[in-house]
């Protein structure tokens, strides 16, 4: 299983317009692998883009 670590440092992002006043806001469900995303980092935004992927493993190293 491939960790969002192996995908390199972090790609921070930012919303236009301010934070959203809602934490939730920041993440959405992957349609393909079911995984919550937080769009603030986007490379797992990026790999969430890709046809046929499985979920990250999200842990810190």
């Amino acid at each position: 299983m491939t960790k969002v670590s192996d995908l390199g440092p972090p790609i921070p992002g930012k919303q236009h317009g301010g934070e959203p006043a809602d934490e939730n806001d920041n993440f959405y469900t992957c349609p393909t692998c079911g995984q919550q995303v937080d769009m603030r980092d986007l490379r797992q935004v990026i790999w969430h883009e890709r046809p046929k992927h499985k979920p990250l493993l999200l842990v810190v190293d």
